[in-house]
């Protein structure tokens, strides 16, 4: 929050600003308590449903219970994190796993890098028939495979102008 004072004999705003530190505890508190609200807001509209609508009455229960225990799935997760130290709680971040692709090596003219061709089926919109999908991927290669290798390729930053992705195993040798 920002508020300006002016300074006797002089007409220039002078800027204050007030720093607000939040604790991890703090924040953690904070994220429980609105849950918590949440899940109380939803179980008495889940109420209200079921005492209007007697058909609705066990899809309410059904989600009342599902909201239940995704709260003390939660209680769990944080019962059961280890902290890294006693008196300190921290905010854990969230990792994402990266997209993997299998596929079969097409090209290894270029040095440490191979163009792998993956095949994937997809359903026709309007037909309703399965249809190969193909697409080539430059993948860095630090293992040394060859054409027609079966690989797993797994994302990551980019490499060069047209390289992100790069390969982790050899699951097949091509047959000579």
């Amino acid at each position: 929050m920002q508020f300006y004072e002016f300074a006797k004999g002089n007409r220039m705003a002078k800027k204050k600003t007030e720093e607000i530190v939040e604790t991890p505890e703090a924040a953690i508190e904070e994220a429980a308590a609105d849950d918590a609200a949440k899940i109380e807001a939803a179980a008495e509209t889940n109420e209200a449903a079921a005492e209007e609508a007697p058909k609705k009455r066990a899809a309410g229960k059904v989600k009342a219970a599902g909201d239940e225990a995704k709260a003390e799935t939660r209680k769990r997760a944080k019962k059961e994190a280890p902290a890294s130290d006693p008196g300190s709680a921290e905010i854990r971040k969230i990792v994402h796993k990266r997209a993997e692709k299998v596929g079969v090596v097409a090209s290894d003219k270029m040095t440490k890098t191979v163009t792998v061709r993956v095949d994937r089926l997809v359903k026709h919109p309007i037909y309703r028939k399965y249809v190969r999908r193909r697409k080539k991927f430059m993948a860095h290669d630090e293992l040394g495979a060859k054409v027609g290798d079966k690989v797993r390729i797994v994302e990551t930053r980019p490499l060069s102008a047209r390289k992100r992705w790069r390969v982790v195993e050899i699951i097949q040798k091509a047959e000579l």
